[in-house]
């Protein structure tokens, strides 16, 4: 797959024109599911701040950009459901549209619901990740980010990227998320970190890493464990 993975969605122009170019077509001709398990591993209000996420009622710009057509594909239906009835669509569609939330717990369910086991084969999708949806593609997303528990425990994620991701850098919503702590939670991550603000993305085509910004972001390099 082609990854935009960002901290606060689709907030610039710069980001925009990053996913016109992976789309390879305007956003307009270009069809998307949004994924919005993440949510659910949060509390409160979570039914609340899904649907608002689904409706395009947030301020991190991702189901109301203009697509031609934008379903919801939720992850923990799919264990229930014939794969004949999703695969398909999810083959077909141009963007996945994967929301933040809890990072360990969309891990899990992407996981148990399959579509992790289609990503390989995605060669010309565009995944958009808005915080926990672009951390899951991380080899580890720091302790500091475990909040629903897997049962065998650790912080490990899909590890699709050689990279962690430090997301709402110097957020008022988010007070903890400063510079100060991005560095010690690099420290503590087994491979090279990226703290972002929510005006940057992170793009990876064909294995090549790029940043686009509008805003504040860090790489914090070390060697890969």
């Amino acid at each position: 797959m082609k990854l935009l993975l960002t901290s606060g969605g689709v907030s610039n122009q710069s980001i925009r024109d990053a996913l016109v170019d992976m789309l390879g077509k305007p956003i307009a001709e270009s069809t998307a599911l949004c994924i919005p398990t993440a949510m659910y591993g949060m509390l409160p209000a979570t039914a609340v701040t899904t649907w608002r996420q689904i409706a395009g009622q947030t301020s991190t710009p991702m189901v109301e950009l203009g697509w031609k057509s934008v379903g919801m594909l939720e992850l923990t239906a799919l264990p229930s459901i014939d794969e004949a009835n999703w695969v398909p669509l999810v083959r077909e569609t141009d963007a996945l549209l994967v929301c933040g939330g809890d990072v360990l717990y969309l891990h899990h369910w992407m996981r148990e619901s399959g579509l992790a086991d289609l990503f390989p084969s995605l060669g010309e999708t565009v995944y958009v990740g808005l915080s926990a949806g672009s951390m899951v593609m991380a080899p580890h997303v720091g302790e500091e980010f475990v909040g629903w528990k897997p049962a065998a425990g650790g912080d490990s994620a899909l590890g699709m990227v050689g990279f962690s991701i430090f997301p709402h850098l110097d957020n008022p919503m988010c007070p903890e998320n400063t510079m100060a702590e991005a560095e010690k939670w690099a420290a503590r991550v087994p491979v090279p970190g990226y703290a972002v603000d929510d005006e940057t993305a992170v793009t990876v085509v064909d294995g090549a890493v790029e940043v686009v910004s509008e805003g504040l972001w860090k790489l914090f390099e070390r060697s890969v464990v």
